[in-house]
């Protein structure tokens, strides 16, 4: 999952025709409430239409930023799976074909890097810069990518004006008063509003089980009988709800950075239980920058890491940098150290810069940029889309109370980023439209065996979750990797983890047993 403090920060950091596959009843151990009678037909019906009316596969619209090889093309899908002759919308896609014989080739591999709120449409350009991680993948897939329900070039929403979105500095999240809390209540409540008025006839329908119905009528528009399915952060989430709906529609599976898809997780509790991982990453990155004194000259302690940290964020608080950096932004941009192991010496090296001196280097990296409306457009479509899923997929708590005693309690060990949390999810508190029970995730008939990849000390979605989805799925594998914390794992060099997910995604097979490897080499500074 992806985290950036929406009210606290600048913004978001940042598949020939099968007919017979494409129409498949869905198993009748599918969760009711969430594929009732007219949304399985919906969905069936949808998936016919697609399967005859295959991908018109052309070059990518300029603006878009994909050139040849890969191709470009759209997908038609309902608004409302139970009226799926209703509103249509149209879901991107792109590909590349796979780079081996016909003899090697097996299907499409489908890609969510997660979010809510992320495109998908960067995948094949893993074939095209020739990735050496996937180069074997490449040879048997087809490599897709797409834009989910809302997200970029299907059928986007937005909730405020991008430029007021990234436009800082922000409160600074962590509140000194109790109307410090009004004044951040007031701004959570005024985005759900403008989600409503800008966005509303797509929130009642922007859930996850959804947009897994939207990942089954795009494999049948592929023509594939089956899916092949690679998802990190939230896609692993949508991932394990698209595996409860349609268990016999999966061939391949493998989940990397695992969402703990207990019903009771989704979405208020797991944001409380990031808190706590999140802050003990963050732990790990300090004493990081405190092993690295010589390079980094910031601490040779973790304590005083954390001491020049509170130093530049209270100066940043009475004056912001530049007159755009105060403590929210700073959480932004620092943030990402804790979320993966490429952004430690970055992350470190800019601070260096900026006590010695460089500005600059901490403007470039960390404050809006307003001249870029693309991004900021791409940045609030994000932050949109990731408020408008975990809202509609589970009902939150309405009473104010709750959320204050929870992140009070929470913010007394966990410091880093628990209010900036809070406020990023607080719409959801005030959300206008249909809120949904999240589905019960759990092996349905003719489910293969998934392929599940997690770190022990990610922060965004820490280790449990893995552990639960592999308790649901039977005849799960899990791969750990013990010791380490970043997210999203399979991107990582590590033999023991890169052979594993090679020899799965090309045989089928897995261990006999669960797999704990050593982790990956620690950052250089």
């Amino acid at each position: 999952m992806r985290r950036t403090a929406a009210f606290g920060s600048a913004g978001a950091l940042i598949t020939g025709t099968l007919i017979a596959g494409a129409i498949a009843a869905p198993a009748a151990t599918a969760d009711g409430r969430h594929h009732n009678g007219s949304e399985a037909r919906g969905v069936q019906l949808a998936a016919a239409r697609a399967a005859r009316a295959g991908i018109d596969w052309a070059d990518c619209p300029a603006d878009w930023a994909i050139s040849a090889p890969i191709q470009c093309g759209w997908v038609t899908v309902p608004l409302d799976y139970a009226r799926p002759d209703g509103k249509q919308i149209k879901i991107a896609v792109d590909r590349h074909v796979s780079t081996g014989t016909s003899s090697e080739r097996q299907g499409a591999l489908i890609y969510n890097p997660g979010g809510p709120g992320g495109s998908g449409m960067a995948f094949p350009k893993r074939i095209v810069t020739k990735n050496p991680l996937w180069a074997n993948t490449a040879k048997a897939y087809d490599f897709v990518g797409f834009d989910p329900r809302g997200v970029g070039h299907s059928a986007p929403i937005s909730c405020i004006d991008p430029q007021e979105f990234v436009k800082a500095p922000k409160a600074d999240p962590v509140p000194d008063s109790e109307a410090d809390k009004r004044a951040q209540r007031k701004l959570a409540a005024e985005y759900a509003d403008g989600c409503a008025e800008r966005s509303g006839d797509m929130l009642p329908h922007m859930t996850t089980p959804n947009t897994a119905r939207d990942l089954d009528v795009i494999r049948a528009a592929l023509g594939e009988k089956k899916l092949n399915y690679l998802g990190v952060s939230y896609g692993t989430y949508l991932g394990a709800v698209y595996g409860t709906l349609f268990p016999s529609h999966v061939r391949r599976m493998v989940v990397d950075s695992v969402v703990n898809p207990a019903k009771d997780n989704i979405w208020y509790q797991a944001n409380l239980n990031q808190d706590i991982a999140f802050q003990k990453r963050w732990d790990d990155w300090k004493a990081w920058v405190a092993a690295n004194d010589a390079a980094f000259h910031i601490g040779d302690t973790p304590q005083k890491v954390e001491q020049e940290w509170l130093k530049l964020r209270a100066a940043a608080k009475k004056s912001p940098i530049g007159g755009v950096l105060g403590p929210a932004e700073l959480i932004g941009f620092f943030q990402s150290a804790p979320y993966y192991d490429s952004a430690w010496a970055p992350t470190a090296r800019t601070w260096s810069a900026y006590r010695a001196g460089d500005t600059q280097a901490l403007l470039d990296a960390a404050a809006p940029d307003l001249s870029d409306t693309a991004g900021n457009i791409r940045s609030e479509n994000s932050n949109a889309v990731y408020t408008a899923v975990e809202c509609a997929d589970a009902k939150w708590p309405t009473d104010w109370r709750t959320w204050d005693r929870d992140n009070t309690r929470l913010h007394k060990d966990h410091p880093f980023m628990t209010w900036a949390n809070a406020w990023m999810n607080l719409p959801c508190a005030t959300w206008g439209a249909k809120q949904q029970t999240p589905l019960n995730v759990r092996t349905g008939k003719g489910l293969p065996p998934v392929l599940i990849v997690q770190s022990t000390r990610d922060a965004a979605t820490p280790y449990e979750g893995a552990v639960e989805l592999h308790k649901r799925f039977r005849n799960s594998r899990l791969i750990t990797e013990a010791g380490a914390g970043s997210h999203g794992v399979t991107g990582l060099v590590n033999p023991c983890i890169n052979e594993r997910v090679d020899s799965y995604l090309l045989t089928g097979k897995t261990d006999r047993r669960d797999v704990t490897c050593t982790p990956h080499a620690t950052p250089m500074p």
